[in-house]
């Protein structure tokens, strides 16, 4: 298992889901396969329909270096493109298929593009390939005669057929991991079909770690993983090693236009602030339109965080987990002497915050403006007289005043 520095540290990063597909408002990839229980808004849309638009894809207005600008505002410390989902289209150019956007009408190659912008803006790179392909004849390609879809009886390859198609998929990964320089993460999908055995999985990780040696793989590639990836929730317990949460800001990964059931930006600063008290990443979801541009319902609330981030990232980013829930009735994090409290609910006048060394609190304070908080502490009486350092409880007063309305973020300063 590779372990990095950077990735330990990072808390914040950005998703994108993008395809041909969007041109038609609907989920990606899923559609063709008559959609699926998990997305509640996907649509059922014939095979050859849904691939049709591949031919058309012409996003004029794929800026992705706002989307890096964007992403740096927000803290964000690394993004993870589509370069193939499970419909098979290719985001860059390959020489293994024509079946790419170098056939559709914008010819560029949107992973190039994306890599060089996020670079520039110093974020790290991610790429998302699936290893199902319903569109290539080989894996075989999903047809509508195998509607509806079903976990335990999809269509299978030839032996023939299986061969040619690892070739490919071994090809395609080669190419991404060749062509554009240092790559931080691959970020596996659709290993469900298919068993390890089928998908070569050891010998495909060699593969990727022979030609980027600091790569980090995601667990979607059987038994091969550096780090594990919940999908749409917090894990109750955080997993014992490296964990991404990823999170879509609707319902769907794709651009869906049925599908208006967006979190609030409360919810998803709530999410951050809980992922980051556990030690994991969240990795949130953006859904480009057909057009390239940010759907506007998305845009707000990725403003509305990276305001809150202007004032709170201190809290966030290169942060551990702080105290144990029966310390504070909350989340918290920490970085050197600072102990940082999330508000998650407005308090009663005052906090409550147990197990500390009280005589070493040098001060506390709003974070996002310095406001100084006022503060009593106890312990037990005898630890008072008795003992240079004793640890007790903090009652901290929190006026109106200096309530956020998304999360206010309380910092303990701690002598060391």
């Amino acid at each position: 298992m590779i372990i990095n520095n950077w990735f330990d540290a990072a808390r914040l990063g950005m998703f994108i889901h993008w395809g041909h597909s969007s041109q038609q408002g609907c989920e990606l990839s899923w559609p063709l396969v008559g959609g699926v229980f998990s997305l509640p808004f996907c649509q059922n849309i014939p095979v050859e329909k849904y691939h049709s638009t591949s031919d058309t894809f012409n996003p004029q207005e794929y800026k992705p270096e706002e989307w890096a600008y964007l992403a740096k505002s927000l803290g964000m410390q690394y993004a993870v493109l589509t370069a193939k989902h499970h419909d098979g289209f290719a985001l860059f150019h390959t020489q293994e298929s024509e079946f790419s956007i170098a056939s559709a009408p914008y010819k560029k190659d949107i992973v190039r593009e994306f890599i060089d912008a996020m670079r520039s803006e110093g974020l790290r790179i991610g790429l998302y390939f699936s290893l199902s392909d319903w569109h290539h004849p080989d894996y075989p390609a999903f047809t509508e005669a195998d509607k509806p879809y079903r976990f335990d009886q999809l269509p299978q390859p030839t032996q023939q057929q299986w061969e040619r198609y690892i070739q490919f998929l071994f090809n395609q990964i080669k190419e991404l991991l060749t062509n554009y320089g240092q790559i931080d993460i691959i970020w596996f999908d659709g290993s469900w079909e298919r068993t390890p055995e089928q998908w070569q999985a050891e010998k495909l990780a060699k593969m990727i770690r022979d030609l980027q040696p600091d790569i980090l793989i995601n667990d979607r590639l059987p038994n091969c993983g550096d780090f594990a990836t919940p999908e749409q929730f917090i894990p109750p317990q955080p997993p014992a090693h490296l964990w991404e949460t990823c999170l879509t800001i609707n319902e769907s990964w794709g651009h869906n236009s049925d599908d208006c059931k967006f979190k609030s930006s409360r919810q998803l600063i709530h999410t951050l602030c809980e992922v980051a008290a556990k030690g994991g990443k969240l990795l949130l979801n953006i859904s480009p339109m057909g057009n390239g541009q940010i759907p506007p319902e998305q845009l707000e609330r990725l403003q509305d965080i990276a305001e809150w981030m202007s004032r709170n990232s201190e809290s966030i980013l290169d942060t551990t987990p702080g105290l144990e829930p029966w310390q504070f009735y909350g989340t918290s994090t920490r970085q050197g002497n600072h102990l940082y409290l999330h508000l998650l609910m407005k308090p009663y006048e005052t906090i409550s915050v147990r197990g500390v060394p009280i005589k070493q609190i040098k001060s506390v304070y709003v974070l996002a403006d310095s406001t100084p908080l006022d503060f009593t502490s106890r312990c037990a009486i005898m630890d008072s007289i008795l003992n240079p350092n004793p640890v007790g409880e903090l009652t901290i007063y929190v006026p109106e005043s200096v309530i956020d309305p998304y999360v206010t973020v309380i910092c303990i300063d701690i002598e060391s």
